[in-house]
């Protein structure tokens, strides 16, 4: 074990926020030791700026809960953890963890139970990567290094504890770690993670949760690197076991979107992880609408059900929650709206609550070589930064385009309709009923009676009935109606 000065390191406690610093004094107050461990450690070592900071002690969870009382709460059935809520901040306090006395595996060696506290020195064994065992105590201002971590960071080098293939099968998603910590830091892999790290180890994602697969892909859509990582995730075999039918092809449109989504994290601005996810799963969505409109459904219900069948099939492999499922085929719903608005709904449209996500799908799309498009993402980003009189006559402008383009579509389609040379009269399609109200029966009978010009005689031509002047529909007269004991309004 290695003793390092933290300040030689860039380690201070200046840089730490008043939430870890509370928690490790609280535990030390009580007895325990506490330090601060992980990708914070390591993040302020590269003078990254980390999002998180964890700590361990020798604490149980329940010792924990003891000394923070409501502010506390355990959670994990594997991996029994405490979370600590000090104001806004959530702080998670491990308990150091020993090897098991006795292993709870799956068939294939994935550990299913582990909670045996131990010792310090037990525990920096359990940890994934040398990078992620050391351990800082802020006040005495020193770092405990038990395999010689600091050289991995020098180096720039991931290396596993321990037999790399025996760490996969206890956990595989460490070789989602992996590759995120590969693409997040620039790291290099090392040989021995190499060496066993292939499409066949990748097929042991398929025992992992898949509500915990939803949330590392979540790790992986908002770490900033997400250009980086997409093809570690195919060279590696795992774009397979991450997304059930979704070819492993960067294509322009994915490409920009995570290009898109890097430039927003790293301005500061929030993204949706969800959003990705419809960027991914958008071909199947086209693929599988196609289907249903082939067996005749019309276009909403078929982008309905196509919406549904595309995400159950990932639920598969990512359990997609409820809310994201909605923002996604939200999404894509508002991509037939934008395309061909109704001019007395765009005013409406644009204040819609997910007008946002949707223009900035539609603007990747064309940006990205979708010509489907027809320029309607640039005239949406124009409109938004037009006066309202601008916006009066954009959109006035637009109807204008609207109606010359649906007459030339009906022209063209009365083009190629063949005339029949046997009778020029065409049967309409639909037969309108016949408007039997009293008002219609009467404006009927004008018209009959003012066409036959004095003659006695008219042919309805409905019904071939010869109309006299004593005929009834003549001689009917209005009826008064005694209104004193009518009673308005509703009744009983």
């Amino acid at each position: 074990m290695h003793t390092l000065r933290a300040s030689k390191y860039g380690l201070s406690i200046k840089k730490l926020p008043p939430s870890i610093i509370e928690v490790i004094d609280a535990l030390s107050k009580a007895g325990y030791e506490a330090y601060i461990v992980g990708g914070g450690v390591r993040d302020l070592m590269l003078g990254l700026n980390p999002k998180d900071f964890d700590a361990v002690t020798n604490a149980t969870p329940a010792q924990v809960k003891a000394v923070f009382g409501r502010r506390c709460r355990i959670i994990g059935r594997r991996f029994e953890l405490a979370h600590v809520y000090i104001g806004r901040d959530l702080i998670e306090v491990a308990t150091f963890r020993a090897p098991p006395k006795k292993e709870v595996t799956s068939a294939q060696g994935m550990i299913l139970r582990d909670n045996n506290w131990g010792t310090i020195e037990q525990d920096f064994a359990r940890r994934d990567f040398s990078i992620n065992a050391m351990y800082y105590q802020p006040r005495k201002g020193i770092v405990l290094d038990f395999c010689n971590a600091i050289a991995d960071i020098k180096s720039k080098t991931l290396r596993l504890l321990g037999d790399p293939a025996k760490r996969f099968e206890e956990d595989p998603v460490r070789m989602l770690r992996t590759l995120r910590f590969a693409a997040k830091l620039d790291f290099k892999i090392s040989e021995e993670i190499l060496n066993v790290f292939n499409t066949e180890t990748a097929m042991l994602l398929r025992d992992v949760s898949p509500h915990r697969l939803y949330d590392e892909s979540q790790k992986l859509f908002t770490m900033g690197q997400l250009q980086r990582i997409l093809p570690l995730l195919i060279d590696f075999g795992v774009w397979k076991q991450l997304f059930a039918d979704i070819k492993p092809n960067l294509t322009p449109f994915i490409t920009l979107a995570a290009k898109n989504t890097d430039q927003r994290i790293q301005v500061g601005k929030t993204i949706n992880p969800a959003f990705f996810y419809a960027v991914l799963l958008w071909e199947n969505f086209l693929e599988r609408t196609q289907f249903y409109l082939n067996k005749g459904l019309v276009p909403a219900e078929a982008r309905a059900q196509a919406g549904l069948d595309i995400l159950k099939r990932q639920c598969t492999r990512t359990v997609i929650p409820r809310f994201a499922e909605t923002f996604i085929r939200e999404v894509w719903e508002m991509q037939t709206r934008l395309l061909n608005p109704k001019p007395q709904q765009i005013e409406s449209l644009a204040s819609h609550a997910r007008f946002r996500a949707g223009f900035d799908f539609l603007l990747l799309r064309e940006k990205s070589g979708d010509v489907n498009t027809e320029d309607m993402g640039y005239w949406w980003d124009i409109y938004q930064n037009m006066s309202t009189d601008e916006k009066e006559s954009a959109i006035a402008k637009y109807n204008r385009q609207r109606v010359k383009k649906r007459r030339k579509v009906s022209s063209d389609v009365a083009e190629e309709v063949p005339v029949s040379t046997e009778s020029s009269v065409i049967e309409p399609l639909v037969v309108e009923q016949e408007n039997n109200s009293r008002r219609a029966r009467r404006a009927k009978a004008k018209r009959v009676a003012t066409s036959s010009q004095g003659n006695t005689t008219a042919v309805n031509t409905s019904s071939n009935v010869e109309i006299d002047d004593r005929h009834p529909i003549l001689k009917r007269k209005r009826v008064q109606r005694d209104l004193k004991h009518v009673v308005f309004g509703p009744t009983q």
